[in-house]
Parts: structure tokens; C-alpha cells; sequence
């Protein structure tokens, strides 16, 4: 092979455009699933690459650290839930009952971050903590804005506090009771306590 072809095969080779971004993206949304599922101890960064497909070593072309990827994970697992559970077009009362479902409770790696691992991110280094308290305050302002979407000011009032509180301690101890009558009363209750149900 000569000089030229080898130049021009590795001109071919060459990633496209947005290949790098695309690649962290697929390792913070693997690493969003894995961490919600397995708690933020239970996921290695090895183990995270293997199952997206790269090397060890091809984790720092994209983060500088763990706690870099864990609170970008954090921040793409809320936007997931705001996207899902959140979206413009559900009403108070779909949003929580995808919220409060037994789906939800049966799957945290696909599910609310906050509840899946809301109790861990007071013990995290300070990047991880800043992420965690940004998704709650966003998750405090969805609550608002199903309550009170025609509310110009969007000031959290005491009912989206009851409210959210409400949603995710409910699901969090739906999950810890391991008993599925009971986790399913307490899922219910929390529905039926909420404020202004639409249909």
C-alpha cells in the first residue's frame, strides 16, 4: 500500500461531524439508566464503558472525572422526566398517574431521578450535589406549572411543596415496603391527596 492510499483511507475513515457529542451522549444516557437502577455506588466507570461499547481509556476524551458524568447523568435523567411524565400536553391527573404507577415504582432506571436516588445526593461531591439540587427545584417548578399553568408568575406555591414531596416520598416508599398491596395503597393515596384532579 502506498503512502497516498494509506492517507486516503484514513481521510475515509475519519468520524463525521458530531460523532464525539453523540458518543458522550450515549455514555450519559447509559450511565443515567445504570445509575438509577444500581445507585450512584453501584456502577463502575470500566463497566459503564464496556456496556456502551468503548474502552476505559476513552472515558476521558469525554469527562474529566466521575462526578462529571454522574451529574451530567443526573441532569439527562431529569430531562427524561420532564419530557415524559411533564410534557405540555398531559393533564394534572395523567401526569400523576404515570408518576405514581406501579410501572414507575417496578422501574427506577427508567424513572424520576430524584426518587431513585434523590437520598444519595446530599452525600455527594459538590458537582454531583449542585446537579441533584438543580433537578429538584426543576422538578419542584414542573409540579408548579401542572397546578398553575395559566399563572404568570411562577413562584412555587405551598401546594406544589405538599405536592411533589407527596409524589416522591410516595414512590419511594412504595419501593421499600416490598409488598405490592401495600405499595399499591400508598401509590393511591398519594394520587387521591393531590389537589384540583383534571380528567
Amino acid at each position: 500500500m502506498t503512502w497516498l492510499n494509506r492517507h486516503e483511507m484514513m481521510v475515509i475513515l475519519r468520524y463525521p461531524d458530531g460523532h464525539k457529542e453523540a458518543v458522550r451522549d450515549r455514555i450519559v444516557e447509559t450511565a443515567a439508566e445504570e445509575l438509577r437502577a444500581h445507585g450512584l455506588d453501584g456502577v463502575s466507570i470500566p463497566a459503564l464503558m464496556k456496556r456502551v461499547g468503548l474502552t476505559h481509556g476513552g472515558f476521558y476524551a469525554h469527562f474529566e472525572n466521575r462526578d462529571s458524568l454522574v451529574a451530567a447523568a443526573v441532569l439527562a435523567a431529569s430531562r427524561h422526566t420532564a419530557g415524559e411524565v411533564f410534557a405540555e400536553e398531559l393533564t394534572l391527573a395523567e401526569t400523576l398517574r404515570h408518576y405514581l404507577s406501579a410501572g414507575h415504582v417496578a422501574h427506577p432506571e427508567q424513572g424520576c431521578v430524584i426518587a431513585a436516588l434523590g437520598t444519595d445526593g446530599t452525600r455527594q461531591p459538590a458537582k454531583v450535589r449542585a446537579a441533584f439540587a438543580e433537578v429538584a427545584r426543576g422538578l419542584l417548578g414542573l409540579v408548579e406549572r401542572k397546578l398553575h399553568p395559566r399563572r404568570a408568575k411562577k413562584q412555587l406555591s405551598e401546594e406544589a411543596l405538599r405536592m411533589t414531596a407527596t409524589m416522591v416520598g410516595a414512590v419511594v416508599l412504595a419501593r421499600l415496603v416490598d409488598d405490592p398491596a401495600l405499595a399499591s395503597r400508598i401509590l393511591k393515596a398519594a394520587e387521591v391527596s393531590a389537589p384540583k384532579l383534571g380528567p
